[in-house]
């Protein structure tokens, strides 16, 4: 085999694992805006610029939509706007892995939701044992703020739902649907984060270091992802993206110095290995719309 043969198959591999990288620096960096803006103005600054620069990129305004599209794609930003929200706030009290792990519940309830293989039964029973060693009533995640986790499963539910409504979109193009959806977000989300945080999201510091997370978080990994999905299988790119709670956790530990227990990374594990199973045995489907946060497996081609 040829250098540029190898090339040319590492080279989409890489493009995921820099996603799924440029993803966790971005929100990893955007946790140390909360004591300046609080995290509804971190999500406020994240969208906000995370929009404006996809409305440059991809300048949606070229394309005409139906009524049936503008109303889906009304819900798919609303749903989007929420799992940015929500995700934000459980970053407040509890660990950044530890969030991405519960919050990865909702595309994995979506994906189980189509497999009907007794081998199936596996990936659930992986998830809920993952889930269930991190919530507090499970004898093991009393550490963990009750409220933080909370958040983080109402993302998880958000996610779910942008998911469903971003497949009532995939027939639009990607930067189209994304571009809009993620205008439609930052309408719902900057009124909440300019009421809590005030004239400090003014500040030119606090603005340029808004921009910075929202390119690193939004721009980069959407850029890498579309490259990886030309060249990828479905299955393929969802068992590279069920590295992101690992991944989360580990530049969780080295940005944000936040310890983990021989548990909690067992959950992890245990997650990623249901988002592994589901991407291996799931069907072909037809692509959905690029992701903005981390996409499930088997539901992407297709946010924390």
């Amino acid at each position: 085999m040829t250098a540029p043969t190898r090339w040319a198959q590492a080279l989409p591999l890489l493009a995921v694992l820099g996603s799924v990288t440029a993803l966790g620096i971005g929100t990893s960096q955007a946790k140390q805006l909360f004591p300046v803006v609080g995290s509804l103005g971190t999500s406020a600054l994240r969208l906000g610029f995370s929009a404006l620069l996809m409305l440059l990129i991809w300048r949606p305004w070229r394309w005409k939509l139906s009524r049936a599209d503008r109303w889906s794609l009304l819900r798919y930003g609303i749903a989007l706007g929420g799992m940015n929200l929500l995700f934000y706030q459980s970053l407040r009290t509890i660990p950044f892995g530890i969030a991405v792990a519960i919050e990865f519940s909702g595309p994995l309830a979506v994906a189980l939701f189509g497999l009907r293989r007794r081998t199936d039964l596996l990936w659930l029973a992986l998830a809920v044992a993952g889930l269930l060693l991190l919530l507090p009533f499970a004898g093991h995640g009393e550490r963990l703020d009750p409220v933080g986790v909370g958040y983080a499963l109402a993302a998880a539910v958000c996610w779910a739902a942008y998911i469903v409504f971003g497949k009532r979109v995939d027939h639009l193009h990607a930067g189209h649907s994304v571009a809009l959806g993620l205008s439609v977000a930052a309408l719902t989300v900057v009124p909440i984060g300019v009421w809590h945080a005030g004239t400090a999201l003014l500040d030119p510091q606090v603005l340029l270091f808004g921009l910075g997370v929202a390119a690193v978080s939004s721009a980069i990994p959407i850029s890498l992802e579309m490259m990886a999905l030309k060249r990828l299988p479905s299955s393929a790119f969802g068992i590279m993206i069920s590295m992101e709670p690992a991944v989360a956790a580990l530049l969780g530990l080295l940005v944000l110095h936040e310890q983990l227990s021989a548990t909690q990374w067992l959950a992890i594990g245990c997650t990623m290995a249901a988002a592994v199973g589901c991407s291996l045995t799931s069907r072909p489907a037809s692509p959905a719309p690029d992701r903005v946060l981390p996409q499930p497996p088997t539901i992407t081609p297709g946010s924390t």
